[in-house]
């Protein structure tokens, strides 16, 4: 679990599939186990808590985005009232979203053409290619996957690449744009041969 203050009364925790499988977690757990993730989200929330040196208290807003094939990333943002509750008291709003996008990181740019070489042969040509800290970041969208499996796609990708846990906003902001549209037919055709 990694943990990353944003602000001074926001912050974000990303856990990977492998920790919430060290959890006793599975993907299907979190939409039908309401009373495990409710113990989830208060071990999150003490784990965070502890770590950045937050008192939370009041009303907490947590977003979940389901991320494909990487993990589970939580934005908190504590609201601060002027209502007198009961101090052991943390009421949380919480909203789960399923991630529609696919972000894989690559050691290096001889993988990202052998992916790219594999994933045409799928009739996948879109995506769009990101460097960022001395790394290559491919982004697909759920949407440009065609009539492919996405499990099917994920394990292409696994094969070359590591899941990320970069975002899209953050790559955005932060990464140099590669290829803004059809990375993987570009990058076919210009280094196949």
């Amino acid at each position: 679990m990694r943990i990353e203050r944003m602000s001074a009364n926001q912050f974000t925790i990303f856990l990977t599939f492998d920790d919430l499988v060290e959890r006793g977690f599975t993907q299907e757990d979190l939409w039908y186990d309401a009373s495990g993730v409710r113990n989830l989200f208060s071990d999150m929330m003490y784990e965070a808590s502890s770590e950045l040196g937050l008192e939370l208290e009041g009303r907490l807003l947590v977003n979940v985005h389901l991320m494909q094939a990487q993990g589970l990333h939580v934005t908190v943002t504590q609201k601060f009232d002027n209502i007198d509750w009961d101090e052991d008291f943390i009421e949380m709003k919480v909203t789960l979203n399923e991630s529609k996008e696919l972000i894989f990181s690559f050691n290096d740019f001889e993988n990202v053409i052998q992916v790219s070489g594999a994933l045409f042969s799928l009739s996948i040509h879109n995506g769009r290619l990101f460097h960022m800290n001395d790394r290559y970041y491919m982004l697909l969208q759920e949407s440009e996957l065609g009539s492919n499996n996405k499990e099917d796609v994920i394990a292409i990708l696994s094969e070359y690449a590591s899941p990320s846990i970069i975002t899209s906003y953050r790559l955005l902001e932060y990464g140099k744009v590669i290829m803004e549209s059809n990375a993987v037919k570009r990058v076919t055709n210009i280094f196949s041969k």
